[in-house]
């Protein structure tokens, strides 16, 4: 059994299979007549719709599911409620605040358990991103993607927390022969958990305390907002702390013309970046955007499709 938690429970060579699904205008129906359960601890348009999308592009019947209705160890255990789900469902997504919650999901081994986002990495949104940055420099075309790393000789410079986003970003950007580069202020960088974790992927991240130096000649930057939800508490110092990190016109001048603006959204305009840098000619948030349907299918086509365990009797073992 196999699930997505993490970018790097994919090897490099399964990433670059999943993006080639993914760029694939007509995808196996791998989930024709079969049901993909989305649970969502936390709202999000755009991971709703892109995932919605992508189950029902590969012939699946998706079923939003909202927190009240599972009340995940609250009204029924996590394991209880991925035991419930796995018994109509060929895969189940969700969307939680503990990194703990997909972990024991996926620990149940009933069916793929895809991580849509938690507390401590987005991997589909690093999907998207690479995806982006595969299409921007070689080409929607994956017959002109080269092929070696994908991604070998460009630059992703990250400016602002080193949170999720960051975590999941660096790994697939890594994983794809980029080199990875972070600006931010102290004490919102990487835990040491999470740079141990990129060393053993073999990856190394270049930091930089001025956000000049850090986007200088780099290929991409990056931003994401301040204050991500479940921190409203914290806005007011994060304001402060954040302020010399704001991607803006002057920033993407220091980068240079070559260096495309990516955001995974939604954008606090006028926080982590102007209104003319999301709307400039260098942004590409919008096909970034639309990326995290294409990603999401391409994840989905490969791990219910190629990987050796999206049998039949997954779905409905549990007799009543």
């Amino acid at each position: 059994m196999r699930h997505l938690l993490e970018v790097d429970d994919l090897t490099t060579d399964e990433l670059v299979r999943v993006l080639h699904l993914a760029a694939d205008p007509a995808p196996p129906r791998v989930l024709d007549g079969r049901g993909m359960a989305l649970v969502f601890e936390k709202p999000s348009a755009r991971t709703r719709n892109s995932m919605e999308m992508a189950v029902f592009q590969l012939g699946g019947h998706p079923i939003y599911i909202q927190a009240a209705e599972v009340g995940l160890d609250v009204r029924e255990s996590v394991e209880d409620v991925t035991r419930t789900l796995a018994s109509y469902h060929a895969c189940i997504g969700a969307r939680t605040f503990a990194h703990a919650t997909v972990e024991r999901m996926a620990a149940e081994d009933l069916v793929p358990v895809v991580n849509m986002l938690s507390d401590a990495a987005h991997p589909l949104q690093a999907l998207a991103d690479v995806l982006t940055l595969v299409r921007e420099f070689s080409g929607p075309d994956v017959a002109d993607w080269p092929a070696g790393d994908l991604l070998a000789g460009r630059t992703v410079a990250y400016v602002g927390d080193g949170n999720n986003v960051f975590r999941s970003l660096a790994l697939a950007a890594g994983m794809l022969g980029a080199e990875v580069r972070f600006t931010g202020p102290a004490g919102y960088r990487l835990p040491d958990a999470d740079r141990d974790r990129l060393s053993a992927a073999g990856l190394s991240i270049t930091e930089a305390d001025v956000a000049a130096e850090a986007v200088a000649g780099a290929d991409a930057v990056y931003t994401d907002v301040w204050t991500s939800m479940g921190q409203e508490d914290e806005t007011a110092r994060r304001l402060v702390d954040f302020e010399a990190y704001r991607v803006d016109e002057a920033l993407m001048e220091a980068a240079g013309p070559q260096a495309v603006f990516l955001h995974c959204l939604p954008a606090h305009r006028g926080e982590e970046v102007t209104d003319g840098v999301v709307d400039g000619p260098a942004s590409r948030v919008w096909p970034q955007a639309a990326n995290r349907m294409h990603a999401a299918r391409g994840l989905l086509a490969w791990l219910l499709g190629e990987v050796d365990h999206a049998g039949e009797g997954h779905v409905g073992e549990e007799s009543p």
